[in-house]
C-alpha cells in the first residue's frame, strides 16, 4: 500500500516480450500492491514471461485494442477492491519509479485523476522521439482545451492514476465499443473533467527507444485518428 491506499498498476501489452519484463522489474513493490498485465492477443509469448516475472496476467485471447485492455484492467481493479489504478506503458517508455508522483495528489486528497505530463518534467531527454510526435503531442492539448476548457499539457500520455471510486461512475460510460482503441484514454480524461472530477497533472518522464527497437504499436494515420476522433465527436456533440 502507498500511505494506506491499495494500488494496482497495470499495462496493456501486445507483443512486448522483451520490454514488459523490464517494466515489471522496475515497479516499486513497496508502493504497488499488484502488477497486472492485460495481454491483447500477443503471439510472442508475452503472457508467459510476465507470469514468470511475477505479474498477474489476463489474456484477452485476441487483439481487441488498447482501450479494451485498459477497460479490462479497470474492471479488475474495481472488482478486487483497489483504491487506485495506475496505467503504465508496456513498452518501457514510462518510468515505473515515478508511480509515487502520480499517487501523491490522490493520497493528499486533492485529485481523482492524475495525468502524467512529459512537458512538465524537469527532463528534456525524450530519447528518440520522432519530430511529428513532438508536434502532435503539443497540438492535441490545444484542441482538447477548446472542447473541454481543461488546461492540460499532455493529453495523449497514457501514464496516469485514477481513483476506482471515480471509475465506478456509470456516467463515465467507458464500456462503449467505439472506445476500444486509443479513444478510451482521451475520452476518460474529457469525461472526468466535464463531470467535475478533480483532474491534475504531474511531470513524468517519457523516453522513446531507438527506432530500430520498435517505438510504438500505433499506426501513423489510423492510430492518430483514434486519438483525435474523440475530440471531434465530443466537440460536435455526436458522442457524449
Amino acid at each position: 500500500m502507498y500511505d494506506g491506499v491499495k494500488v494496482l498498476a497495470m499495462a496493456p501489452v501486445l507483443d512486448e516480450r522483451l520490454k514488459i519484463v523490464e517494466v515489471i522489474r522496475r515497479v516499486p513493490r513497496d508502493v504497488v500492491d499488484e502488477f497486472l498485465v492485460v495481454d491483447d492477443g500477443s503471439t510472442d509469448g508475452s503472457p508467459d514471461v510476465c507470469r514468470e516475472a511475477g505479474a498477474t496476467v489476463i489474456e484477452l485471447g485476441t487483439t481487441l485494442g488498447v482501450g479494451a485492455a485498459i477497460r479490462t484492467g479497470y474492471k479488475y481493479a474495481i472488482d478486487h477492491g483497489f483504491d487506485v489504478a495506475v496505467v503504465i506503458a508496456g513498452n518501457n517508455k514510462d518510468s515505473p519509479e515515478e508511480i509515487p508522483l502520480l499517487l501523491e495528489p490522490i493520497v493528499a486528497g486533492g485529485a481523482d485523476l492524475v495525468q502524467g505530463s512529459r512537458w512538465l518534467s524537469n527532463s528534456s531527454d525524450y530519447g528518440d522521439m520522432p519530430l511529428y510526435r513532438k508536434a502532435a503531442t503539443r497540438l492535441h492539448p490545444f484542441i482538447f482545451r477548446l472542447i473541454s476548457s481543461a488546461k492540460l499539457t499532455d493529453t495523449t500520455n497514457g501514464f496516469r492514476a485514477a481513483r476506482t471510486s471515480m471509475l465506478r461512475d456509470p456516467k463515465l460510460a467507458l464500456d462503449q465499443r467505439w472506445l476500444d482503441e486509443y479513444e478510451l484514454e482521451v475520452y476518460l480524461l474529457y469525461k472526468a473533467a466535464k463531470l467535475g472530477y478533480r483532474v491534475t497533472e504531474v511531470g513524468v518522464t517519457k523516453r522513446y527507444p531507438p527506432k530500430n527497437l520498435g517505438q510504438t504499436k500505433m499506426k501513423p494515420i489510423v492510430g492518430w485518428w483514434s486519438i483525435l476522433r474523440p475530440l471531434f465527436l465530443l466537440g460536435l456533440g455526436i458522442k457524449k
